[in-house]
Order: structure tokens, then sequence, then C-alpha cells
């Protein structure tokens, strides 16, 4: 087998993928749809969370991987985009969450209900910049075009981490959108993150703080295919955010996001098979909203599919 392989999908699935593949010395093309910097990825918050993503029994694995990546790119925020930020996580309990939870240092429960955390919280469009650079300097070449099928690309390895766009390409019909919508605001002076999210409600309350602006967020409404904001769902968001830092409330909006997180009712898609014709298809999609959670973590597993 040749050391040749495309990546299909521009996000942080496929990037982190693609850059774990060409520093183990694979000659590897990511093919996108959109300019990663356009993607999905780019729209999220970005915290360091198993939100809303199946498996259960193999995302603490994927996550913690990731989270130790994450623990070292924070040493060069300006260049990565991460950063090692503090926060509460309200309305959540400890013995709730997984054993991956007694792996996180500093996670405590607090007297008044909710956990402290000191988590990674990336500024993505800084972050996909940076993976686009270091896949480059690790001989890697990113190429804006569409996909119509797998077929299309000329190599023994082909990864598949089109995110939503694996629904028409695989095709997995139970891939599906649930639409997330943000608002950007001047920061009023806000420093550490917050969240009040329900995993089966279509409304949460978070704000993170980034460089240059607050994110405030969010929704979580799914089989919504919509891409425009909802000027509605805007002022929502700004209003149960104000509820907790009554400043939010007067801060001016600089813009609005909105992403539509791919899912599956099986959780995340990570496994290889036969590329018609020959070669092998590995997939690596599904990651709900906690793409960023599990990069690293999945990346590594479809690496190993690759070169084993």
């Amino acid at each position: 087998m040749s050391g040749d392989v495309i990546v299909v999908g521009g996000g942080v699935i496929g990037l982190t993928t693609a850059v774990t593949l060409a520093e183990r010395g694979l000659r590897v093309r990511v093919w996108t749809r959109d300019a990663p910097g356009d993607t999905t990825s780019a729209v999220a918050g970005a915290l360091w969370w198993p939100y809303r993503i199946e498996p259960a029994e193999r995302v603490g694995a994927w996550a913690l991987a990731s989270l130790r990546v994450y623990e070292r790119l924070a040493a060069d925020p300006v260049a990565t985009g991460v950063r090692i930020v503090a926060g509460v996580h309200a309305e959540t309990e400890l013995g709730a969450l997984g054993s991956w939870a007694g792996e996180v240092e500093g996670l405590r429960q607090l007297p008044s209900g909710g956990l402290a955390a000191r988590l990674p919280l990336v500024d993505m469009p800084v972050h996909l910049a940076w993976l686009r650079a270091r896949l480059e300097a690790a001989g890697g070449t990113v190429e804006t075009r569409v996909v119509s099928s797998f077929a299309e690309a000329p190599a023994p390895v082909v990864v598949n981490c089109a995110g939503l766009g694996a629904r028409d390409l695989v095709p997995d019909a139970g891939a599906r959108p649930v639409r997330g919508q943000l608002v950007l605001v001047e920061n009023p002076g806000v420093e550490e993150w917050f969240v009040a999210a329900d995993a089966s409600a279509s409304t949460a309350t978070y704000f993170f703080p980034q460089p240059g602006r607050l994110v405030l967020g969010g929704t979580a409404e799914e089989d919504d295919w919509r891409t425009e904001p909802d000027p509605g769902a805007a002022a929502a968001i700004v209003a149960r955010c104000a509820r907790i830092r009554p400043e939010i409330g007067r801060a001016r909006v600089l813009g609005h996001r909105v992403g539509l997180r791919p899912v599956r009712p099986a959780g995340v898609r990570l496994g290889a098979e036969p590329l018609a014709g020959g070669g092998v298809l590995v997939h690596n999609y599904g990651h709900g909203g906690a793409g960023v959670t599990v990069a690293w973590g999945c990346a590594k597993e479809a690496a190993r599919m690759v070169t084993g």
C-alpha cells in the first residue's frame, strides 16, 4: 500500500486526523467542500466537555486523549487558540458523570450545586488555521472541492470526516443535524465560562470568553436545517445569559453564528471497511456537539486503522 491518504472533510475532525496521519509519514490530502474557516467547526464555542455525544463507553477515552493534547497546546494560546479557563457547569453532579471525570484535574463539586473546573476553551477560527498550518508543515495539503463519491479519491486509503455530509456520501440516512445558534457580543468583563445545559432540551445557557468577544449560547434543535440566524432565538439567548450576568444584556452585539452539529442515533462512527474497487475506507464522523472534545482521541484511533 502506498502512503497516500485522502481525508474528506476540513473541519476540526478532518484536519486533526490529517495532521495525525501526516506526522506519521503519510502523504495526506484534505478534500473539503468548505474552507476550514467556513465549516461548522468554526462556529463552535468551543469548550472541552463530552456534550451530546455517544457511545458513552468509548467517549471517555477519546475525550481524555484530546484533553492531554489541549493541555499542551495551551502553552502557546496565541498560536493554537487553546487556553485553560476556569468556569462552572451549573446543574451538574459529579456522580452523574462517567469515570473519565476522575481524570480531569481540579474538577470539583460546588456546595451550592454544579461543578467548578479549569478546562480547555478553544478559539476555533485560530485553532483551525493553526491545524492547517501544522498539516502543511508536515507535507499535507488542503483542497477545496465538492466530493460526490468516495470512489473519486485516487488513493488507497480514504478517511471519511465529512460530518453531516456523510448523510449523502456514505450514504447514512441516520446522520442528521442538531442546529446550534450563537450570539457574539463585546465582552463586558466576563473572565470565566458558564454552562447550564440539559442534553434533552432544545435550548441551553452558556457564555465563553474568547479573545475580542464573548460567545453566548445557545440552541440544540434536532432535524433543523436552517442556517440563517433566528432573531427571536438570538434575543432569548442574550436574555438567558443576562439572567446569570446582567451586564451581558447591555453588551453590544457583534454578530451571529449558526452551525449544524452532525449526530447519529448510534453515535460516532469510527471504523474501517473495504473501499469499492480496492483500498480502505475509514469512517470518522457523527461527533455531534463534541467534535473538539474528542478530535485527537478519534484521530489517533483512525490513524491506527490506516497504518494497521
